[in-house]
Formats: structure tokens, C-alpha cells, sequence
């Protein structure tokens, strides 16, 4: 049995975010347990080709959160990144579009754009039609048949599943809001009209990929991190953890950034909350590596076409110096070139919106903090959150412990 105040389940951005934040307030005694032989979790990197894959998918430093940044310019001085302004574009229609869609049609051609524009005018959004609460209906309320049909609907299929309307529509927040009048606006004045979307700046180390980031904040923590710690049960009313090579870790307070699915065994819950764990849903990816080069500028691309296995390409030659090469993101049960040397399964990782999940999350939330375990991060809250938000919420977090 080794005793500890904090013990925190998982070495990602969440989980050291959290242990260095309790270390710079002079709290020295956690540990972390780590899964992998290495942190950072889905922001790992490894060098392929002679340079820097992100093995969990394309993750990138956004430049929303100045006090986050400032924070990670610790571990990682400001110097060592390059600042990039964001090109995402869709392969949809035969045509290379900038993303968001629906403020960029203005760059396809003219046929095309009438097309386009018809099919919006008639969006329930815009006629005043009831807002659907089923979430292909919903796409199509917001943005008309003919971009729900050639890209949102294939392209989220692709990504999340084939049943859609497994989905809630309460996250549907994040997508850009672009009126009716922005896309007629764009189309005429040939440029887009709508709020600027996640990532429309961004950092990417100048010589390493992401996860050297993480490697440096797992190093501050030296022997507090136990890799290959694979944790197998964790009990609420002792406290306790016990990992599959049998060793039980006891603390005051536990902090769970993994994947509820994970445990193998969960004591003193609930059995109601148990069962709803198994309801919760998630998505694996692979991301394989391809060592030519693109003809464009684009940083990332979206491919709705359903012939095509990914659904995302991440042009590293355009972001990462002195690279070539890009690698796909493919869902797992699509995944088929497995001639491919250089792929990489990640188990987790996207959380799912299905209909039930806030309501699930909110009780298992509830009961785990009056236990003194605290979910937290992607996996904990078992939400789609990107790694700057993680550690502003894994700060927030530490100063709620440390009062």
C-alpha cells in the first residue's frame, strides 16, 4: 500500500497541468499514474521520417487562452514555437473550400454557389421553422439539405458513427454561427463573413512536435509519475486504487482523468451510476502516416466523401519545418490500409454527445466529488474538450484543492 494526498489517474495535459500546479504552490505529495510508457496522452508525438508525428491526432496550441499559454511558455519558452494564422479547408464537390463551409462557397464556382444558396434560403433556420431536436434533422434546419448532404452528414458519419441521431444536439454550440445573410454576403463581396473558428491562431513547435510540450511537464515531476501503471479498480469508500500488477495506491484525494470504461471494477458506487457508465460512447481513431508531399497550403483538410476511409488529413509539411509528408485520421472501425508502418491506434479518442451523456456525467460528477474524487479533463468529464482548455480547467481545479 503507498499512501499519498493527491493521486492522480493519468499523465495527459489535465493530469500534469494538475500535479505542476500543486507543485508550484509547494504541495509535493501525489503521484501520478501513467498508463503509457510515456505522457501526454492523446498529445503524444513520436519522429517518423525524420521528424515529429503526433500519434494521437492533429493537437495545436491555441492562442485563446493567453494566461494558458503564458503557463506552458514555462516548460516551453515562446521562442521554441512557430505562431501560424489557421487554413483548414473541405475537400467537398470536386472543389478545395476553406472552412468553415458555409462562409466560403464564395469559392466555388458559380454554378455551384446558386446551388448552395437555394438550399440555405430554405433552411428551417431561416424560414422560422421549429428547431428539431434529432440531430441529422437538426443539421439540416440549420444548414439546408445541400451542405448537410454533400459534407456535414457524411463527414460526421465518417467521424462518429454511422447512427447520427444517437447524438444530442446540445453541443451543437461549437459549430460557427453563420446567418443566411454572412453567405449571401461572402458570395457578393467575395470573402467571409462569420466569427472565426477554434484554432484561427495557433502554435506548433518550431523543432519537436506537440507532445515534447508534455514531455517537459511530466520531467518537472520526476519520480511522482509511475508509467505503466495500468489501473484495474478504484474503490470510493476506501480511496483506494489498485493496478492490474496488484500494487494499491491510498489518498486523500483522487483525481480521474481516464476513461470511466477503463476501470475494471468500480466499489462503493452506486449501482445505477455503474450501469450508466456503460451507456457512455466513444470513438478510436488511427492516425497513419504518408510520406508525400501536398500540393497546397492548407494546414488540415476535412474529407466528407464516404469512398475514402479518413476523414481528416493533417498536412505536416505545411506546419512542421522541415518535414514532408502528412498523416491521416481515420476512425477505427474504417481504418483499412494495414500495410501501413506507421500507424498508430488510440483507443479513446473522442467522447461521444450522445442524448443521455450530460445527464449521466452530472451524476456521476456529483457523486465522485463527495467522495473526494474529481473527474477532470476530456476523459473525467467525458467531454470534447482541446488541451488548452484542459489546463485552464486542470488550474482551476488545483486552486479549488489548495484552499
Amino acid at each position: 500500500m503507498t499512501m499519498t494526498k493527491y493521486l492522480i489517474l493519468g499523465a495527459g495535459p489535465a493530469g500534469l497541468t494538475l500535479a505542476n500546479k500543486l507543485i508550484d504552490s509547494g504541495e509535493t505529495n501525489l503521484v501520478v499514474l501513467e498508463k503509457e510508457k510515456e505522457a501526454g496522452g492523446l498529445c503524444r508525438s513520436c519522429i517518423v521520417d525524420e521528424s515529429p508525428l503526433d500519434i494521437g491526432g492533429g493537437h495545436f496550441l491555441d492562442v485563446r487562452r493567453p494566461e494558458v499559454n503564458e503557463y506552458l511558455f514555462r516548460f516551453m519558452p515562446q521562442e521554441e514555437w512557430d505562431l501560424y494564422s489557421r487554413d483548414s479547408r473541405i475537400h467537398v464537390d470536386g472543389q478545395m473550400v476553406s472552412h468553415p463551409l458555409e462562409a466560403n462557397i464564395w469559392q466555388m464556382d458559380i454554378e455551384t454557389q446558386l446551388q448552395y444558396l437555394m438550399s440555405i434560403s430554405t433552411a428551417g433556420c431561416v424560414t422560422g421553422a421549429q428547431r428539431p431536436e434529432a440531430f441529422v434533422d437538426w443539421i439540416r434546419w440549420k444548414l439546408g439539405d445541400r451542405i448537410s448532404d454533400s459534407y456535414m452528414i457524411p463527414y460526421n458519419r465518417k467521424m462518429f458513427g454511422d447512427d447520427l441521431n444517437e447524438l444530442g444536439t446540445y453541443w451543437l454550440n461549437k459549430l460557427p454561427d453563420v446567418s443566411f445573410e454572412d453567405v449571401l454576403r461572402s458570395c457578393l463581396e467575395h470573402k467571409a463573413h462569420a466569427k472565426q473558428p477554434g484554432h484561427a491562431s495557433f502554435y506548433y513547435p518550431k523543432k519537436y512536435g506537440y507532445g515534447e510540450l508534455w514531455n517537459r511537464m511530466a520531467g518537472r515531476l520526476e519520480d511522482r509519475i509511475k508509467y505503466e501503471s495500468d489501473v484495474q479498480t478504484i474503490d470510493f469508500d476506501s480511496k483506494t486504487v489498485a493496478l492490474i500488477n496488484g500494487e494499491i495506491y491510498e489518498a486523500d484525494v483522487i483525481i480521474t482523468t481516464i476513461p470511466w470504461t477503463c476501470f475494471h471494477e468500480i466499489k462503493g458506487m452506486p449501482g445505477e451510476l455503474k450501469e450508466s457508465i456503460k451507456k457512455l460512447k466513444h470513438t478510436g481513431v488511427v492516425i497513419s502516416y504518408c510520406p508525400d508531399n501536398l500540393e497546397t497550403e492548407a494546414h488540415w483538410i476535412y474529407e466528407p466523401d464516404p469512398d475514402k476511409d479518413y476523414h481528416r488529413i493533417l498536412v505536416r509539411h505545411n506546419f512542421c519545418p522541415d518535414s514532408r509528408g502528412y498523416w491521416k485520421e481515420t476512425r477505427k472501425e474504417r481504418f483499412k490500409d494495414n500495410d501501413n508502418n506507421h500507424s498508430y491506434l488510440n483507443e479513446y479518442a473522442y467522447p461521444l454527445n450522445t442524448i443521455d451523456k450530460p445527464s449521466i456525467m452530472k451524476k456521476i460528477i456529483a457523486f465522485s466529488r463527495s467522495k473526494n474524487v474529481i473527474p477532470l479533463g476530456r476523459w473525467g468529464e467525458h467531454e470534447h474538450y482541446n488541451s488548452d482548455l484542459v489546463v485552464e480547467l486542470a488550474a482551476k481545479t488545483a486552486e479549488e484543492l489548495l484552499v
